[in-house]
């Protein structure tokens, strides 16, 4: 099995380190492509308006001045010989779960991955608190990954579907449960900006998060993190809404309106 891995905390992060090791025990054909410098954040972006430079490290290790999605691409196009088999993106510093999703790099690596038909999975380790000073539980993604991909790869997928792992604050001895879960979300205010001033007077933010504590729903990847559970959530690129459709083929469908409605 040839292994893409790809993360969007930067070529030199702890997490891909973490990841290699993970990735050696499924495999020996295992190539890097991660990106320079940290991405975080920047979901599904693709560079268009500068260069791509590639970097290369070793025989199968790539660093691209680009977004997670971009090393993909690279990869799997131009740098790797034959196409993987499977996409591993992370293992990412901080969880990511609800509406994290939308906006990781971590997720948006495996993302891409999906869009070429390879089986791809997003890791991330959770932290009791996002600070420099925290360290991660590397060893908890470490030591259930392997086994976690190795079943999933067993099982057959539907189309367009990525796998997120997420792995709690806590130390493998103390993880005694993975649950499937679904995609939560949080309340939406807990994203804000911090206005600051520098030193010539000037107004200028950083985005941060409230971090609230919430009584999350059960089954929700949030709830997983709250217990210290392992969540394993299916995601899909699809973010049609069904119902909707239904409702509004009733008012929209057919020859174009022409009066406004009042």
């Amino acid at each position: 099995m040839r292994i893409l891995l790809t993360n969007d905390d930067g070529i030199e992060a702890e997490g891909l380190e973490c990841l290699e090791r993970i990735a050696a025990q499924l495999s020996d054909d295992v190539w890097v492509c991660a990106p320079q410098t940290e991405q975080s954040g920047k979901g599904r972006g693709i560079t268009l308006t500068e260069p791509l430079r590639v970097n290369r490290l070793g025989d199968r290790r790539f660093a691209v001045t680009g977004t997670p999605t971009d090393c993909v691409v690279l990869a799997v196009n131009d740098l790797m010989p034959d196409k993987p088999d499977l996409v591993l993106s992370g293992v990412n510093r901080g969880h990511n779960v609800g509406e994290d999703c939308s906006y990781s790099g971590t997720v948006a690596g495996a993302l891409q991955g999906m869009a070429f038909g390879i089986r791809s999975i997003a890791l991330s380790q959770s932290l009791e608190r996002f600070h420099d000073a925290v360290t991660a539980h590397w060893e908890t993604a470490e030591a259930f990954a392997p086994a976690i991909i190795s079943r999933l790869l067993e099982r057959p997928w539907a189309n367009g579907v990525v796998m997120n792992l997420n792995f709690p604050a806590r130390p493998p001895e103390a993880v005694t449960e993975v649950e499937v879960t679904r995609q939560g979300f949080r309340d939406i205010g807990e994203m804000h900006a911090v206005k600051r001033t520098d030193l010539r007077g000037r107004d200028y933010y950083w985005m941060s998060f409230r971090g609230t504590k919430h009584d999350h729903p059960v089954g929700t990847d949030l709830r997983a993190m709250d217990e210290g559970k392992i969540s394993v959530t299916p995601l899909h690129i699809d973010l049609t809404h069904p119902a909707s459709v239904h409702e509004l083929k009733g008012v929209l469908g057919g020859a174009p309106p022409k009066a406004v409605a009042r």
